[in-house]
């Protein structure tokens, strides 16, 4: 696979495959692909959009290209509210003492996004 092919692909307003934006992803965070050839991608998806399968498919190939932490051994539902550091942060102000006091959770701030995470049951 070739990321200019890839560009082209979107540019010419094409569906991005599952394997096209699966190596892009890849071969990014690897380093292999540069920031200018990823930003030229990011503007032709911005100009031409994308449909709901490349949306996930593009949600799905970054979620799992970090590590993934297993939380399946633990009996209780967990939420994890992550702040973005921003001065404008005031919904963990509203939300810790509500989520509190439904007493069901764990809270702990380690990165910064949401993410609630819910055990198969």
């Amino acid at each position: 696979m070739d990321i200019i092919k890839i560009i082209e692909h979107k540019r010419d307003k094409k569906v991005l495959s599952k394997e096209e934006i699966n190596y892009f992803v890849k071969e990014y965070t690897e380093g292999n692909i540069t920031d200018y050839q990823a930003a030229a991608l990011i503007m032709a998806i911005y100009i031409n959009g994308m449909d709901k399968q490349e949306t996930t498919d593009l949600t799905l190939a970054m979620a799992n290209s970090g590590d993934i932490l297993d939380l399946s051994n633990i009996s209780d539902t967990i939420i994890d509210k992550h702040s973005t550091g921003g001065v404008g942060d005031k919904i963990t102000l509203i939300l810790m003492p509500i989520i509190a006091a439904l007493r069901n959770t764990s809270s702990k701030n380690v990165r910064k996004r949401t993410r609630i995470y819910r055990r198969n049951c």
